[in-house]
């Protein structure tokens, strides 16, 4: 099921998702302080009183995306976390969809990896400390629980689970890895369990 619907928007015409994948270009290529609302406009296709309306301003108009980016990763989760048992399926299933995550949208990926949040939504809770990433090291904490991982600390363990496959996923958007990320996913995950699993 994750497979077909892996992407962070899917099937989405609406006008409000126009502006929102709108923004989502414009500040990747130009950085959020270097877009204005009326650019955002004319790349989404959509009137500038719809935008004022459903959004305010610019700031409406980044919470919208990163509160839409990281929703749609927690419903991306649930499928994880519904369809694997254990810290070993759910943990590898985690990298495995943020490596195609990667590869279809990187856009959306750059925006939520790359951008400083708190420089344009100074109310906002850190990436990391946004629920989905809260989740992903959950998972690992509950295998270090059951025993499925070796004793240590689960932030210790966190970090070498999803630390390599991120560090990946940068040189992947900074174009430094040309090769598709599934091409390293097997080698990765090898080592991977092999330095944490019990």
């Amino acid at each position: 099921m994750l497979d077909q619907t892996c992407r962070l928007f899917p099937d989405m015409g609406s006008r409000h998702a126009s502006v929102l994948r709108a923004a989502l270009r414009l500040f990747s290529q130009k950085g959020y302080f270097n877009t204005s609302v009326h650019e955002i406009v004319a790349a989404g296709g959509v009137s500038v009183g719809f935008t004022y309306h459903h959004f305010k301003d610019k700031t409406g108009i980044a919470h919208a995306l990163y509160h839409h980016l990281l929703g749609q990763m927690d419903l991306l989760l649930d499928c994880i976390e519904q369809d694997n048992q254990g810290a070993q399926a759910r943990c590898k299933a985690v990298i495995c969809m943020l490596f195609k995550l990667t590869e279809a949208e990187p856009d959306a990926m750059a925006f939520i990896i790359h951008a400083r949040h708190q420089e344009f939504l100074p109310s906002e809770k850190s990436i990391c400390s946004a629920s989905a990433f809260v989740r992903m090291r959950r998972f690992v904490a509950q295998g270090v629980e059951r025993g499925e991982l070796k004793p240590i600390d689960p932030m210790v363990a966190s970090a070498l689970m999803y630390g390599a496959a991120i560090r990946l996923m940068c040189l992947r958007l900074d174009e430094v890895v040309t090769e598709p990320l599934s091409d390293y996913l097997d080698e990765l995950w090898q080592h991977t369990w092999h330095t944490l699993g019990a």
